[in-house]
């Protein structure tokens, strides 16, 4: 238990375990060694079998086959089983994602017989859905003049296919919900569970977050100009790099286990890391950039400060949401500036880097992602840090900004993520023990 800023006693949340499919490893080691290595996941690809298509590289999920939208055609890693019937209404993502908790279950120590038909264990999930999905069974329809249709079509493909699919899956009986909010999907995630285990409505909560890579769900960045026309992996995601000219795209998953701080000692558990606290807030700027200062991100780091109750001078790193965007990573230095006093001030100064530089961008799975790496740095023991920067942006003078691991353990991480609509949310973790 913790008080809060109004005096009133509140339920602390901890990490009890965390499950990878990313494309810098498929498990905790994994992770581990690619962010230690500074050990990218890019590969080269190319759409339509179209080579005049200006998107050359991406962060591709490694072992897993999942390009076709006939779900007999997928194969996964042997060590996951998922059953016919749950395949049937899956996208893509989709089989990411089972395989992301079940990880993570197995991280914390937690059978599925404990999470099944119990009312104290929500699901909270951050997906866009699956265009590939949507777009297959559309043109389908129109095909065949509205006479036919798949009747999984709608919960393979619409937003909510991870909340559908998973919750049956799990049997899932606390409470079920999902997040679209762009890139702070899975930030808001996390935030919302945090908070109803902090209210006492649950005692557990499985965060997940998914996003596949096909040419539906990257090319249309293209045309807003947001993508990396880079055709090599070694220079394509560089944030806070003078030469950055956009994003590149990434699938995967990743789950968390959230527990109330009690119960997970009840059973046992080993505490990976606290929630200590988080903030959000909005720009009220543009559909799709960012504050050019930076205003709503700098506004939610302050609440996540507030509300963990913690100062700037006390944060050892920050997983910034840097993704290699020109106006993106612009505006996040100035709002990290505004909150860390960039060298001026005399004020301790936090490590700064964007993870992105290894994984590139995978949208609604972003926040999460980096939220469990910065949960295993703290447990490993170190800093990751900015692969493939070079020369930093003249505004980022000030910031430290780490080229490779620092081989120190940071106590008190922040964690940004920022979306579409002016969308920022912040988390604040701890280590254990800290």
């Amino acid at each position: 238990m913790s008080a809060d800023n109004t005096g009133s006693v509140r339920k602390r949340v901890v990490v009890t375990g965390v499950g990878f499919i990313t494309p810098i490893g498929n498990d905790w080691a994994g992770v581990a060694a690619g962010l230690r290595e500074g050990r990218h996941g890019f590969e080269r690809v190319e759409f339509f079998g179209n080579p005049n298509v200006p998107v050359k590289v991406a962060g591709t999920v490694k072992d897993f086959i999942v390009e076709s939208m006939n779900w007999r055609d997928w194969k996964w890693p042997a060590r996951y089983e998922i059953a016919r019937e749950t395949l049937r209404g899956l996208a893509p993502h989709g089989v990411y994602a089972i395989c992301a908790i079940d990880q993570a279950l197995e991280h914390a120590a937690l059978p599925r017989e404990a999470v099944a038909d119990d009312d104290a264990t929500g699901l909270y999930c951050a997906s866009a859905g699956s265009a590939m999905m949507l777009h297959g069974h559309l043109k389908q329809m129109d095909q065949t003049r509205g006479e036919r249709g798949n009747p999984m079509g709608v919960v393979s493909s619409i937003c909510g296919t991870l909340n559908f699919n998973l919750a049956a899956h799990y049997k899932i009986t606390g409470s079920v919900c999902g997040f679209v909010s762009a890139c702070a999907s899975g930030s808001h995630a996390i935030g919302y569970a945090c908070d109803d285990i902090r209210l006492g409505r649950l005692a557990r909560a499985i965060v997940v977050a998914g996003e596949e890579l096909n040419a539906e769900t990257l090319l249309p960045f293209a045309a807003m100009r947001a993508l990396s026309a880079q055709s090599d992996p070694a220079v394509a995601s560089r944030p806070f790099d003078v030469a950055r000219d956009g994003f590149v795209g990434a699938g995967g998953a990743v789950a968390l286990i959230l527990e109330e701080s009690e119960a997970a000692a009840a059973r046992g558990a080993r505490v990976l890391a606290e929630v200590a606290g988080w903030g959000q807030a909005a720009d009220g700027h543009s559909v799709a950039m960012s504050h050019p200062e930076g205003r709503g991100l700098a506004n939610a780091m302050t609440r996540a400060l507030a509300d963990a109750g913690v100062s700037a001078e006390e944060i050892d790193y920050v997983n910034a949401h840097g993704t290699s965007t020109p106006v993106g990573d612009r505006a996040e230095t100035l709002a990290l500036k505004t909150i860390f006093g960039g060298g001026n001030g005399g004020k301790k100064q936090p490590r700064v880097s964007s993870t992105k530089g290894l994984t590139g961008h995978p949208l609604s799975l972003s926040g999460a992602m980096e939220a469990a790496f910065c949960v295993l740095a703290m447990n490993e023991g170190f800093v990751p840090g900015n692969a493939h920067l070079v020369n930093a942006d003249p505004v980022c003078e000030g910031l430290d900004l780490p080229r490779a691991t620092v081989n120190e353990r940071p106590r008190l991480v922040l964690n940004n993520s920022s979306g579409f609509g002016g969308s920022n949310v912040c988390h604040v973790l701890r280590a254990p023990g800290a």
